[in-house]
């Protein structure tokens, strides 16, 4: 069973990644813009991985 604390820890940087998406969609335009997008799917995409690993490694 998944405990608070790491259901928090895997929430926040998803949550902080689907906002820099959000964000970085709504100014595509700018260079600041595409580089909130690129961090929020790194975000996402790190976190997923880190549970991953972190799963096989049991």
């Amino acid at each position: 069973m998944i405990t608070m604390s790491s259901f928090h820890t895997m929430l926040i940087p998803i949550l902080i990644g689907m906002t820099m998406l959000a964000l970085g969609f709504n100014f595509r335009d700018k260079p600041l813009g595409v580089f909130g997008m690129w961090v929020g799917m790194l975000l996402i995409l790190g976190t997923v991985v880190y549970k991953i690993l972190a799963k096989l490694a049991e």
